[in-house]
């Protein structure tokens, strides 16, 4: 059996960070002193030859994490192993990085309509030179072959849309192209990337059983974590994830999934598994998950 899938972890964290700016919570000062891993906001890189590569997502720190990654610094005086650049939603934490890539080096923005339509409607992504980037939406549920030998298809998850677009009719787990979800496949390998995802119904456990691994939201711990550690008034329910604890939180829905790598990424802050001696952490190690960390790497 052929395993060429190559994927690199550029960021593990959620929007923010780890440590956080304007956080001194627990994890943020254990960040800054350095007794636990600092984390940049969430991203990851993947290939299927190690030459050609897709981000999953442009985190404002993507121009330290191509730096940390060898695998993405230019091979000639002026270039980028980067190809490609999807999309999952409108997050400011998911674009945001796209105005670091604006330095004439040709690459494709992938996409929704609806999240590709959101750059075209700020002028300040025109700063992307267009005849050196295409902007190419991607419908849902569609194969496509955005670098060689690599198949990516969309899909619709429960989520919300970006908070800057958000109105009084509001609906935290609609199912459309504002939130999307990334079968990867390369030769006989399948990954699964979901970093922003509302609920599990029974239709999304039975859609990624034949992946290898699964990088899934792993936001929050509980709905009301920020509230408890005094961080903020948002449960996580209402930023559009959904927590990892409870009878409907990840770890008790996917726990059927026994024949895949499980990693939670996009972690918040104030998430207790981020301690490696923490309860929480234990529990999640017990029932086959990892927490991603800035570097990791697979070969599927």
């Amino acid at each position: 059996m052929t395993r060429s899938l190559q994927v690199v972890v550029l960021g593990a964290g959620a929007g923010g960070g780890l440590p956080q700016w304007n956080c001194g919570c627990c994890n943020c000062s254990d960040a800054r002193r350095g007794i636990i891993p600092a984390m940049t906001q969430s991203s990851i890189a993947v290939s299927a030859d190690g030459k050609h590569w897709m981000i999953l997502n442009a985190s404002p720190d993507i121009r330290t994490q191509l730096q940390a990654c060898v695998d993405m610094h230019p091979e000639s005086l002026r270039g980028t192993p980067v190809s490609a650049v999807f999309l999952t939603n409108g997050d400011i934490d998911h674009i945001a990085g796209l105005l670091t890539l604006r330095e004439k080096s040709g690459f494709r923005v992938l996409g929704t309509e609806q999240t590709l339509g959101i750059l075209r409607e700020n002028t300040i992504f025109k700063v992307l030179d267009a005849e050196q980037v295409e902007f190419l939406p991607l419908s849902l549920d569609q194969l496509f072959e955005p670098v060689p030998g690599l198949l990516i298809e969309p899909f619709a998850v429960p989520g919300k849309v970006p908070l800057y677009q958000e109105t009084d009719d509001l609906r935290l787990n609609a199912m459309g192209e504002q939130t999307v979800g990334l079968r990867i496949g390369a030769g006989d390998s399948v990954l699964y990337y979901i970093p922003g995802c509302a609920e599990i119904p029974d239709w999304l456990i039975e859609r990624v059983s034949d992946g290898d691994m699964i990088l899934f939201d792993g936001t929050v711990w509980k709905n009301d974590e920020m509230r408890a550690t005094g961080t903020g008034t948002k449960s996580g329910a209402r930023m559009g994830h959904i927590a990892m604890a409870g009878p409907q939180g990840s770890l008790s829905r996917f726990k059927a999934l026994r024949d895949c790598q499980k990693i939670y990424i996009h972690i918040n802050n104030t998430n207790p598994v981020l301690q490696p001696k923490a309860p929480e952490r234990a529990l999640v190690e017990s029932e086959g998950w990892a927490i991603a960390q800035d570097g990791m790497r697979f070969q599927l």
